[in-house]
């Protein structure tokens, strides 16, 4: 039998997908809290589709087989080698094993080497070794290290772009939608910037950049939050009030009204689930119908086919994270990002939903950036830093190695 492994959330499109290009194959699911009976079945079976989540909690069981094939579909799931999950799925025996993802290194090299960890274990050395002769080697700029790793996963990697699988597909026009901040907001945006912009500098002259990660993210999330809406901010500052409107969202407004206007149904994707929820009420008080997915929505599929099968439902409200990959929304021709991505690639999944095997029309990507703030320098600093990934894996790229520079400019007003 052959082993499929896959996100939960994309379970249906692979059974679904299964039976329409492989019907003739005898297909096993496991999923579902009643799984004993499931397992006697394994034998006879010929494709056996099961969820990271269950290969857990199922592997003792999944152990008594031998398979001729284990896939991982979006294997950026086993990227943090010492997980559980990354463990679990390196204990399967197979004769032959795949990874399958549009963003094999998100973040660091380390994903890489848990995916060849899998693929074929000892191949890239220990995770210690890896560390040391790669890892440190290639971020201090060693560029012999970097094309020797490159020459030595090179005959592993098989990277499909559409534009080489799909001649046809007509092709995506990418759009920055530029809108201004309101003066209110303005105010409230500088007066934050130059606040967190003293706490970030000294945390980092104290501690360094790598150990004030995590008040770097906090403080350029809150500004990216007043970009989007202030009424994204959880704020208890004397004085500042949040209760401001957003230039962007007016700007979202009168760009969704006329991609509508025209006939065209748009794809919305934001990172943040409460922003979704303003975007929401708009539609609902100006009673525009839609469909709605985050992390909660239980309904997934039903909403897909809804948009798919609706001619009246223009918009379809996503977030980023729920809905960015494994899903197929063809009938969609625009696609609005209503903030900027740290990974660009992300962002393109996204895109992907209908910009895909399938589609018949132009697609229209629009990302929207607030001028003159943290939105607008994070679009600069990703053009200046393509990242590592864009040198092992052409056409990925890594938000890292930020310098005490590129953080003086990023909070710069």
């Amino acid at each position: 039998p052959n082993l499929i492994i896959v996100p939960t959330s994309v379970l249906p499109n692979w059974e679904r997908e299964a039976q329409k290009f492989v019907p003739d194959m005898k297909r096993l699911v496991i999923y579902g809290s009643r799984r004993e009976n499931l397992f006697k079945k394994i034998e006879e079976s010929e494709l056996i589709i099961t969820t990271y989540a269950l290969l857990r909690r199922d592997l003792d069981e999944l152990l008594k087989f031998e398979f001729n094939a284990v896939i991982l579909d979006e294997a950026q799931n086993i990227k943090n080698p010492n997980t559980i999950t990354a463990r679990s799925v390196r204990k399967i025996q197979a004769r032959f094993r795949l990874c399958l993802s549009g963003t094999p290194i998100e973040n660091t090299l380390l994903e890489l080497w848990s995916l060849f960890e899998f693929l074929m274990p000892g191949f890239l050395g220990s995770q210690t070794a890896f560390q040391k002769g790669f890892v440190k080697p290639i971020k201090d700029g060693d560029e012999d290290s970097l094309n020797y790793l490159k020459a030595r996963v090179k005959p592993f990697i098989l990277r499909r772009t559409k534009n080489e699988v799909a001649k046809d597909l007509p092709p995506k026009v990418e759009n920055i939608y530029y809108s201004s901040l309101l003066d209110d907001q303005m105010e409230l945006y500088a007066a934050l910037a130059k606040k967190l912009k003293e706490q970030v500098l000294q945390d980092v002259d104290e501690k360094g950049i790598a150990q004030s990660q995590i008040s770097i993210l906090d403080a350029l999330l809150k500004l990216r939050q007043i970009c989007c809406h202030p009424r994204l901010l959880k704020l208890d500052v004397p004085g500042v009030n949040t209760n401001v409107s957003s230039g962007k969202f007016e700007a979202f407004k009168d760009l969704v009204t006329s991609i509508i206007d025209d006939g065209h149904k748009v794809l919305v994707f934001s990172q943040f689930v409460q922003m979704l929820h303003i975007i929401r009420n708009w539609l609902n008080m100006v009673e525009i119908p839609y469909c709605y997915l985050d992390g909660t929505s239980k309904d997934r599929f039903e909403q897909v086919d809804r948009f798919n099968n609706s001619p009246e439902i223009p918009i379809f409200l996503i977030s980023l994270k729920a809905g960015g990959t494994g899903l197929n929304l063809t009938s969609a021709d625009y696609v609005i990002h209503y903030d900027p991505w740290w990974n660009p690639a992300v962002e393109d999944q996204a895109t992907d939903r209908t910009h895909r095997i399938g589609q018949t029309r132009q697609v229209f990507s629009y990302k929207m950036i607030c001028e003159n703030t943290v939105e607008e320098k994070i679009l600069k600093l990703q053009e200046s830093k393509k990242g590592i990934a864009d040198s092992i894996i052409p056409g990925q790229s890594a938000w890292k190695s930020l310098t005490r520079a590129d953080l003086e400019m990023l909070f710069e007003v």
